[in-house]
């Protein structure tokens, strides 16, 4: 229930200043088998201290696979040859993505190798591109795990101006 008096705007919690807004993050759609994946590493015993979500967890793989050299070159090559041959109507679950990594994807879905004369790819065979990657590389997410503290410590840093040196 809203208890928000009608003309005036509701101050976020100081929880939600600290560690973002709802609106800092946006809705994407995973293919199920790497949702489902996610949700493993999710619900891990490894996952603790802060227990991190969706929006971390993708936004990990995200930021792991666009980190590599030659990362648009292997997500386009995955997308063209593995993700293509899937069944067109896949299921998909929703989930949720940082806005920091969606806009690292839509520069990528914005590049030659997602124009004519190539098939053009969404966001969501992108994002399951940079999961499955991810759990091709370390099926025990302990690497996603590890992309979300560092993520965590620099979103952090970021809104309180802070320089974090890596």
């Amino acid at each position: 229930m809203d208890t928000t008096i009608p003309g005036k705007q509701r101050e976020p919690s100081p929880v939600a200043k600290v560690h973002g807004q709802a609106d800092d993050t946006i809705e994407i759609r995973l293919w199920v088998e790497e949702h489902e994946w996610l949700y493993g590493v999710h619900t891990s015993a490894k996952n603790t201290s802060p227990t991190f979500r969706c929006p971390d967890l993708i936004s990990a793989c995200v930021e792991i696979v666009l980190a590599e050299t030659g990362a648009a070159e292997t997500i386009f090559t995955y997308l063209g040859t593995e993700l293509v041959l899937r069944q067109i109507h896949t299921p998909r679950r929703a989930g949720s993505l940082w806005k920091a990594q969606r806009d690292l994807l839509q520069d990528l879905q914005r590049s030659p190798l997602n124009r004519h004369p190539n098939p053009k790819f969404q966001l969501d065979e992108l994002t399951t591109t940079c999961v499955a990657l991810c759990r091709r590389s370390d099926p025990s997410g302990e690497l996603v795990l590890q992309q979300c503290r560092i993520n965590l410590a620099d979103r952090l840093a970021r809104s309180k101006g802070i320089h974090r040196s890596n």
